[in-house]
Order: C-alpha cells, then sequence, then structure tokens
C-alpha cells in the first residue's frame, strides 16, 4: 500500500527548504540593504532580485496550502500558538513585496519609505521565520489535539536566538548572491561583508547547538544516542562553512553561493533528523496529524503536475535573468 503521509512529508519538506533557500537570498538582500555603500548601490541590489523574487514565493503557497491538505492537525495547533508570529511574518512580506513596486516609481524626497519599508519588511519576515523555527524546536503545549499554551510562549530567548541567526543566514545568502549577480563596488562590498556574516552565523549555531539540547530533551537522546551519524550532518555544514571562507579568500564568484546554499541544507536536515517524526512536538507524529488517505491521494494528483511547473518556471526565470546586474540596467 502507497503511504501518501510519507510522500506528503517529503513534498513538504522540499517545499519548504526550496522556500528557504530561494526567498531567502533576496530577503537578505533587503536586510543588508540599509547598509549599501550608496543610493547606487541600492538600485542595482533591488534589481539583481526584481526578477525573481515573486516566483520564489510560489514555494512558500505551494508548502502551506500542502500542510494545510495533507496535515490539518499542523494549522489547528501551530496556529493558535503562533498568531503574532505568522502575523509578522506576513505583514514583512507585503511591506517588502509592495516596496518593490513603488521605489521603483516614488519620487526623490518619497523613495527612502519604500527603501525602509523594503530593508525592514525583509528583516521582520527573516526574524518572524527564525522564531516560529525556534518555538519549533521547544514545542507545544496541547491536549486533546488543541494547543492550551499562552499568547506568547513563542518569544523566548531561545526563539529570539534562532530569529537572529536566520536573519544573519539570510543576510549571508544575500551577499554571496551579491558577489555572484554584481560586479564592481557592490560586489566588493559583498566580499568584504561575507566573513564577518559567516562569522556571526557559527557563532549563533554554536550556542543554539549547545542550548538546544537543554532545551529538548527528546532532541538531546536523539543527538547523543546517534553520534556517529547525524552529526555527520553539522559536520557537512562546517565543511560548507569553510568551503565559503576559501572561494571568497580566492574570489570566486558562483562557489560562495552555491556553498552557503550547502550550509542551509544541512542545517535543514539536522533540524529534520533531530524532530523526526514529530511534526507538532512534543506529542504528534506525522500520521497523528495527517488528513484522510483519500484526501490525500486527491490534493496529490495536483500537485503531480504543480510542482513540475512550478520548477519549470523558476528555471526558465533565471535562465532568462542570467548574468551580472549593473548599475543603470534593470528591470524596472
Amino acid at each position: 500500500m502507497i503511504d501518501f503521509t510519507m510522500i506528503w512529508a517529503v513534498i513538504i519538506a522540499f517545499g519548504v527548504i526550496m522556500y528557504v533557500l530561494m526567498d531567502g537570498f533576496d530577503l537578505g538582500v533587503g536586510i543588508l540593504y540599509p547598509f549599501a555603500p550608496d543610493e547606487e548601490s541600492r538600485d542595482v541590489m533591488m534589481n539583481s532580485v526584481a526578477p525573481v523574487w515573486d516566483g520564489n514565493e510560489t514555494w512558500l503557497v505551494l508548502g502551506g496550502a500542502g500542510l494545510l491538505g495533507a496535515f490539518p492537525l499542523v494549522y489547528s495547533v501551530l496556529l493558535p500558538a503562533l498568531y503574532l508570529g505568522v502575523f509578522l511574518l506576513l505583514a514583512g512580506l507585503i511591506f517588502r513585496g509592495v516596496a518593490f513596486e513603488f521605489r521603483f516609481k516614488a519620487s526623490p524626497e518619497k523613495k527612502g519609505w519604500w527603501s525602509a519599508a523594503f530593508a525592514g519588511g525583509s528583516t521582520v519576515a527573516a526574524l518572524a521565520q527564525g522564531i516560529v523555527v525556534g518555538a519549533y524546536i521547544q514545542g507545544f503545549q496541547t491536549e486533546n489535539l488543541t494547543y492550551v499554551g499562552g499568547a506568547f510562549d513563542w518569544l523566548t530567548p531561545f526563539s529570539v536566538l534562532t530569529g537572529i541567526g536566520l536573519v544573519l543566514g539570510y543576510a549571508l545568502l544575500g551577499s554571496t548572491w551579491l558577489i555572484m549577480k554584481t560586479e564592481g563596488p557592490v560586489q566588493d562590498w559583498a566580499y568584504r561583508l561575507t566573513p564577518k556574516l559567516l562569522g556571526g552565523v557559527l557563532g549563533v549555531f554554536l550556542i543554539i547547538s549547545f542550548w538546544t539540547p537543554l532545551v529538548d530533551e527528546f532532541v538531546r537522546d536523539r543527538w547523543f544516542s546517534n553520534l556517529f551519524s547525524i552529526w555527520l550532518l553539522p559536520a557537512g555544514a562546517l565543511g560548507c562553512a569553510w568551503l565559503i571562507m576559501r572561494s571568497v579568500r580566492n574570489r570566486s564568484e558562483g562557489l560562495p553561493f552555491v556553498a552557503t546554499m550547502g550550509l542551509f541544507i544541512f542545517t535543514y536536515l539536522g533540524l529534520l533528523a533531530s524532530k523526526w517524526p514529530y511534526v507538532v512536538p512534543p506529542d504528534y507524529t506525522l500520521y497523528d496529524a495527517a488528513s484522510a488517505r483519500e484526501s490525500q491521494m486527491f490534493l496529490l494528483i495536483g500537485v503531480l503536475f504543480v510542482i513540475p511547473v512550478v520548477l519549470a518556471y523558476t528555471a526558465w526565470t533565471y535562465w532568462v535573468f542570467r548574468g551580472k546586474v549593473r548599475p543603470g540596467e534593470g528591470y524596472h
């Protein structure tokens, strides 16, 4: 018998990491926006992501819709637990999206407001995503499939730290993207910035690695009972960090971005391995949260058509807008 629950788990996990990688670098560009050398550099930065940012968010819609259909318990528990965090996430994405359209058309005296909306929306969205991850690691208070915790249980020192870590991680993705997509002063600035951001990411990564076993007993048991398997994932992440430093030192253009994506992938796999098979920790597994088999099968038919279309559109967009972005050039 086909295990539709496992198939849906793989699909949603794939959708989440695609969103993190694809939307992560353009959120990272927004996070770095206020620190750019000058206004011309900001124009180049925004133009580097303008053709692709909206397509990147398709993965968020796909993952969210699939999660609702395939694992409705996740929505019924996580949304009451994370209402404010999810609201901040969506508000940040809205401000960031609106800023793309209006900044190019705004008068010079109003352009600064839209620049602030772009940077602020990107930072808030990234911080909220990281806090949600931290809250997920901590787990949720539930009784009879219902969330019974407080409205601010998600906001803890640990979740704030994971939020800061994701902001730094997205900024690292953004800086390595700029290395690949720009040249001249913007690229030189991104080269100088990348090692500092990598140091911040590794610092937060180290603190979280020591803190997480204290937050979650299940994770502690999982980590220290599988020393020779699960620890290969953080080792892979550190290997990617070394590759980022080496490629930046050698002035490589594409490799720093690819290695940063590898850093995110290994970290993401480590999170999945730490919590598997719990999708609503600490009590409910994938199978507890799954919808009816018939519902999963019906939705799967549609998704099998949608995912190839999204992948083809994404590949086509990046192919059309390949190459460097230069001052005075843009897609607006």
